[in-house]
């Protein structure tokens, strides 16, 4: 929440769901001159139809319809054009490239907390409130980023991106609640999206099949390539690499009596090499576009001194890992091999295994140094 009266202007981001209505209404509530800003991201005629996305049709009128019931201002803003160039086009070019991306980070990064915080500032407001799960608090003087109290619903890995500049002036206050404790909340208020379901996957992936819509946005980049072994040999045809993601097991479309795993994408070639599950261990990864958000200099050193733990995916626990200086990049030397890491993700940092941790930054895969491929 936004630390005094004083300055009570906030904008808040409202995607029509149930986490930034709630968060809009709380602020209204106390007593904050509130405005409500939708992002209209996409039309359904360009990316499909799909029950629980949000940003486009149905969530702009239940974003309009909560504004109304709780007496703030609402605006919607036309993001189109930024949204398909920084956040579909990305991710649509990552495929293409036997990349796996993150589009929900590049929104956060290039649109929310980037135009969507320009736009706040232009407004007059002393904060931008969203529904996100994590916490903003002070530590040592300054604004850190800390994991969601509710595990089950913390987004701290799409939110590594944040400048520190950013920290300071936005906040989220569901940071310290539970879905349900959200949800009590909108039935308290009478809000019409109490019982809404939350979004799922990629909001503007049509029912989860996302290669209909890199099909459709970029139809030369489908090309057929081989599938190989681990020892070279072709052992059968794709139709495509946009179809294969680094851990994959299922559609590859070859069997051998016994489990085979995506290993390696290779998009100059257009070969996907398949092996056994051992195969895709991982002991070193390096990052690019490092985003440091903790109380030491990261390139201070050539290596830094303090216990660091990292995710490689949002759904995965932080295991223990080492950084180092690697030129203008970062290399993560895990303590235990890790397994799946595909070229694409991002490796969050965080100081502890603690439910609630600091995040200290992250950076984008652009490598593996699997030893299988060595």
């Amino acid at each position: 929440m936004p630390d005094n009266k004083k300055r009570k202007r906030v904008v808040v981001a409202m995607s029509g769901g149930v986490d930034s209505s709630v968060a809009a209404a709380v602020c209204a509530k106390q007593g904050y001159d509130v405005i409500g800003v939708t992002l209209q991201l996409y039309k359904n005629d360009v990316v499909g139809k799909k029950k629980g996305s949000c940003c486009a049709g149905q969530d702009i009128y239940d974003a309009k319809k909560v504004a109304n019931k709780i007496g703030i201002k609402h605006y919607v803003l036309d993001y189109e054009e930024q949204f398909k160039s920084e956040v579909i086009d990305d991710f649509t070019n990552s495929y293409a490239n036997g990349l796996t991306p993150i589009p929900c980070v590049r929104c956060n990064e290039k649109i929310k907390f980037r135009d969507l915080y320009q736009t706040a500032k232009q407004l007059d407001a002393s904060t931008l409130i969203t529904g996100h799960y994590v916490s903003n608090k002070f530590m040592n003087g300054e604004r850190a980023l800390f994991r969601a109290r509710d595990a089950s619903k913390d987004q701290s890995y799409f939110m590594f991106t944040l400048k520190r500049e950013q920290l300071d002036f936005i906040r989220f206050p569901l940071g310290d609640l539970t879905k349900e404790q959200t949800r009590e909340i909108a039935r308290e208020l009478d809000l019409s999206i109490a019982e809404k379901p939350d979004s799922q996957d990629i909001c503007f992936v049509q029912e989860g099949r996302y290669t209909n819509l890199i099909n459709k946005l970029l139809p030369k980049s489908t090309i057929k390539g081989n599938i190989i072994n681990m020892s070279g040999e072709v052992v059968g045809e794709h139709d495509g690499i946009v179809n294969f993601t680094i851990g994959q097991r299922r559609g590859i479309g070859y069997a051998s009596g016994i489990p085979n795993y995506v290993i390696d994408i290779d998009s100059q070639s257009q070969n996907v090499m398949i092996g056994p599950k051992e195969c895709l261990g991982v002991n070193q990864i390096i990052l690019d576009e490092v985003n440091w958000l903790g109380p030491n200099e990261i390139f201070s050193k050539a290596e830094y001194e303090n216990p660091i733990f990292v995710k490689v995916r949002s759904t995965s626990d932080p295991v223990e890992a080492k950084l180092s200086k690697k030129s203008n990049q970062i290399l993560v030397e895990f303590k235990n091999p890790e397994y799946g890491v595909a070229p694409g993700q991002a490796c969050v940092f965080y100081d502890s295994i603690k439910p609630i941790s600091r995040i200290l930054g992250g950076g984008w895969i652009v490598k593996n140094n699997n030893k299988n491929l060595n």
